[in-house]
């Protein structure tokens, strides 16, 4: 195998790859990268057993076909370290050779043979959808998945697909995020009752791969695993074990009170609120009465807060407590002047963020009994 190629070009798609190869596991094949060169391509491939990324990089000067491992942390480094943009990469004697401008390396391969497979897109039905609207349903949701449950399918974002849109969830039990995509349906997609869980650390991959906002994204939903296709980006992934929990019986069918506000100064009022918590006193009391959120908090040993911000509420007065750091993930993904909804019913229920028909947060109340 001899390549040449634009070393920053290889070097981004490099760290794509490399994202999904463990630091450590009992299987040593799976700390490498398999490079494959062939027609003017090169094929940078990366797994983790669970995960598995693909990225192919066009317009290389391939001299001879062929294939190899590379360590992928030593062989970042050396991207990361070198200056000169004209790369050559070689297998000479057994060993892969790395030469750029002045500097030259010499790695020792282990067999390709022993590598795992990492499937292509070769699917002729699959789920369409922009690259920007399936990026933002990934931050909204990917923000409620509990990586450390066993007890349900938490570690990862429902998707429920039909004809003309994919319904995204997530839940750790205590909020619940849920966006509604639009797509479109190319071929025939087999519907799935269960709907499949994408693991947040392939969801994540994939939102970080999205660059082209305006580039079509296509995603296949099968019994086992999912593949999406990102651009230049091939990424599969198993899919999480169990049962998601019925998550629509959550969200409250009405509320009787609504509050128009918007995200940015909401989100300031509650990051200062959070200064003055502890893991014991974590709450932070949300006091809505004569057109002023009063948000209260006291912990033991720190001292206490308390911050108001003007709202356009007139109601019977009402205390909620809430984890401030739930409140501010969601916060945190809208933009500052992105408004939004609040529907509440009482002090013990649960709270309801709408932005829109298409995004609702649910978030699980604390006791007061603290």
């Amino acid at each position: 195998m001899k390549l040449q190629c634009h070393r920053p070009t290889l070097s981004m798609a490099f760290g794509t790859v490399g994202s999904v190869v463990p630091a450590r596991t009992p299987k040593e094949i799976l700390k490498n990268v398999r490079i494959i060169a062939e027609n003017g391509t090169a094929t940078l491939i990366g797994t983790d057993s669970e995960i598995g990324v693909r990225y192919e990089i066009p317009e290389v000067h391939v001299e001879e076909p062929g294939e190899t491992l590379v360590p992928a942390g030593r062989f970042s480094q050396i991207l990361r370290e070198l200056t000169e943009d004209d790369f050559h990469l070689s297998i000479e004697d057994g060993g892969v050779w790395i030469r750029c401008g002045h500097s030259e390396f010499r790695l020792s391969p282990e067999d390709v043979a022993d590598f795992p497979p990492v499937p292509s897109f070769e699917e002729t039905a699959y789920l369409a959808m922009p690259g920007g609207v399936l990026k933002e349903a990934i931050r909204r949701t990917v923000i409620a998945t509990d990586t450390e449950s066993t007890r349900y399918a938490l570690g990862g974002v429902l998707l429920e697909a039909a004809t003309d849109r994919v319904t995204f969830a997530a839940t750790d039990s205590r909020r619940l995020s849920v966006v509604e995509a639009p797509c479109r349906q190319e071929g025939t997609v087999e519907s799935n009752n269960a709907g499949p869980v994408v693991p947040s650390k392939a969801m994540q991959l994939i939102e970080r791969s999205i660059t082209d906002e305006d580039a079509e994204v296509a995603l296949a939903l099968h019994e086992n695993d999912a593949v999406m296709r990102v651009g230049q980006c091939t990424i599969s992934s198993r899919l999480v074990q169990g049962r998601f929990p019925k998550y629509r019986a959550v969200i409250p069918d009405e509320t009787p009170i609504t509050i128009e506000m918007v995200a940015g100064p909401l989100y300031s009022a509650v990051r200062q609120a959070q200064i003055v918590t502890n893991d014991e006193s974590r709450g932070v009391d949300f006091k809505f009465a004569d057109g002023t959120l009063t948000l209260q908090s006291i912990a033991a040993d720190v001292g206490q807060s308390k911050i108001e911000l003007p709202i356009p509420y007139d109601g019977e007065a009402l205390t909620i407590t809430f984890d401030p750091r739930f409140v501010a993930d969601v916060l945190r993904i809208l933009d500052n002047d992105t408004a939004f909804t609040l529907h509440l019913t009482d002090g013990d229920s649960q709270a309801v963020i709408r932005v829109g028909d298409s995004f609702t947060y649910v978030i699980m109340p604390l006791s007061r009994d603290r």
